[in-house]
Parts: structure tokens; sequence; C-alpha cells
């Protein structure tokens, strides 16, 4: 499957946002997904992540409360919604796709498919 990520930007702090992710090339209701993100000289972490039937998520401590994943297997799409952003949560966003977990996931290398990434910028 093949995964495109859109909807970042630059925005101030205490704003919201909201990232998707368009698959191709199969169907996500066969994968767990996953958000992650990237920021400047650091290694790529975990955000969230959500069950195929999207009825069980995941989320990183640092964005409980905040963010909200979700999917729509009929849309083939992923989103993340994004609130009271702050400085810290800028970074590239990328979404991933795991054909062999249960949505619980956290690795980088346990997802096997990768959108290309969306920039975020949270300006202070």
């Amino acid at each position: 499957v093949q995964l495109q990520a859109s909807g970042g930007g630059l925005v101030q702090a205490g704003a919201s946002l909201r990232l998707s992710c368009a698959a191709s090339g199969g169907t996500i209701s066969r994968y767990s997904m996953a958000w992650f993100r990237q920021a400047p000289g650091k290694e790529r972490e975990f955000v969230a992540s959500i069950s195929r039937s999207g009825r069980s998520t995941y989320y990183a401590d640092s964005v409980k409360g905040r963010f909200t994943i979700s999917r729509d297997n009929a849309k083939n799409t992923l989103n993340l919604q994004m609130s009271t952003l702050k400085p810290e949560d800028t970074a590239v966003y990328y979404c991933a796709a795991d054909m062999w977990g249960s949505g619980m996931r956290v690795l980088v290398s346990e997802y096997d498919s990768w959108g290309q990434g969306t920039q975020v910028t949270v300006s202070s």
C-alpha cells in the first residue's frame, strides 16, 4: 500500500491542525495504522496508532488528550486531529501501516509502509 500524508503547515501555539493520510494500491482495512513524527536531530517517534476496525487507539503520553487518531476504511484514509499544539510538536509527521500488529505497536521497525511525511511547525 502506498501512503500520502498531507495537511501540515505553520500554526501558532494553541492552534489546531488536521493531518490526513490517503492510501492507494491497497485497502487500509487490512492494516493497523499509526502516526509517527521526527523532529530535527531526533529519532522518529511514535505518536498514535489505531486498530484495523478503528475501535482501539493508543497514544504517546506526550499527545494524549490533545491528539485524536481516526480512520475511514471506506475512504481509505487515516486522520490525526491535533489540538492545543505546542512548539515541541514541531516535526515531520509520517503515517505508517502495519499488516501484522493489532494496533498497539510503537516501534518504527514494526511498520511495513510509510508515507512521505508532512511538516508541522508550531510557533510560540
